[in-house]
């Protein structure tokens, strides 16, 4: 209306003429609005037009926007009376947010490729009111793969009360039911019995654990006055120019911290196999797979969408927006990886039987 009453509108002299109240039929029940009048009723609604008594798509579609940015069903009823005139209540907002769940269903069971070159699994965590009213948390298992075309996409987005070895498998197994055949490289972290689950369904992937985990989990058993020193001998380890280099490094590192430090020692002994996977490849593909870091950063974009949600009232609405906030983010992801052309042609040369490019 403001748009409307233009200087010349205003010279021609209308002029608000109050609100007309009227009942709107929405697929949830029967919804109040008002809209604003002119003198001459030359004004047209943009939202509800006029004669119009079932709620506009374009305004459901619109709360669902709102609810994918992570605004509470309170702000979004706030937004509804400041733009339509009137209240929708909470019960309302979320019914229309539940038009997405047959999306969701269709997108969780939908067929993938069958062959991953590289994917990046990670859990992140929530918290969830049972069915008792109490507080309970809740852990999504992320699967973030690259095509052979080198684009991202969340392969499958899965909910259990707990992270663990066991739901992985299942994860895994949904993964080869919906057409996946194989994985060259699966980048992790060091979750006990992760690596044993892969093998399981895909035996001929190569397992990378996360250098970076592995190395917050070190800092936490070195003393705070040896963290820097011990930091920097352990740097020529990781970032060593070959394995061999590596190997040699880690005996230095053994050397010199090993009577103090034995458990931390202990834990890069007994995972080195699969810590060290990646020397096996060129600098370039070293930096993709080293760390999970990828998968996180998808994590992190999630949490600027939940990070205003303390609890979530079921399983349900965190499903929602957890979703709607990774449609969000996909629309982003329409570029391969830097540099993809050359890494495909190095993997298809490393795995020649299992990755074709052309």
């Amino acid at each position: 209306m403001d748009a409307h009453l233009t200087d010349q509108e205003r010279s021609l002299g209308n002029r608000r003429n109050g609100k007309m109240s009227k009942q709107i039929q929405t697929p949830l029940g029967e919804v109040t609005v008002s809209t604003p009048r002119d003198r001459t009723s030359s004004f047209e609604p943009q939202f509800i037009k006029k004669r119009e008594t079932i709620l506009a798509e374009s305004v459901a579609d619109r709360i669902i926007g709102l609810y994918a940015l992570g605004n509470s069903t309170r702000q979004i009823s706030d937004w509804m009376e400041e733009n339509l005139g009137n209240r929708v209540y909470a019960d309302t907002i979320s019914a229309i947010t539940d038009r997405v769940l047959p999306e969701i269903k269709a997108w969780r069971y939908r067929s993938l490729e069958a062959v991953y070159p590289i994917v990046w699994m990670d859990a992140i965590h929530y918290k969830v009111m049972d069915e008792s009213g109490r507080s309970v948390s809740r852990a999504i298992y992320n699967v973030l793969g690259i095509d052979k075309e080198g684009r991202k996409d969340v392969l499958g987005m899965y909910i259990s009360k707990s992270e663990g070895a066991n739901f992985w498998l299942a994860v895994l197994t949904d993964l080869q039911n919906r057409g996946v055949k194989d994985i060259l490289i699966a980048s992790i972290d060091n979750l006990k019995g992760f690596s044993d689950a892969i093998f399981s369904v895909f035996p001929q992937t190569t397992v990378q654990l996360c250098i970076v985990h592995q190395i917050r989990n070190s800092c936490k058993y070195v003393s705070s006055k040896h963290q820097k020193e011990f930091l920097k001998d352990l740097k020529t380890v990781y970032q060593a120019v070959n394995k061999e280099t590596a190997q040699a490094n880690l005996d230095e590192l053994e050397l010199k911290w090993g009577q103090q430090y034995p458990i931390v020692i202990k834990s890069w002994r007994e995972n080195w196999d699969r810590l060290s996977a990646y020397f096996d490849y060129t600098e370039g593909i070293r930096r993709i797979i080293y760390t999970t870091n990828t998968v996180e950063g998808y994590h992190r974009q999630l949490r600027k969408v939940t990070k205003n949600k303390g609890v979530f009232p079921n399983d349900t609405a965190l499903e929602k927006l957890v979703y709607l906030a990774y449609r969000n983010i996909r629309k982003k992801w329409t570029m391969p990886l830097a540099n993809w052309a050359a890494t495909a042609g190095q993997l298809a040369i490393k795995f020649a039987n299992r990755f074709k490019i052309l």
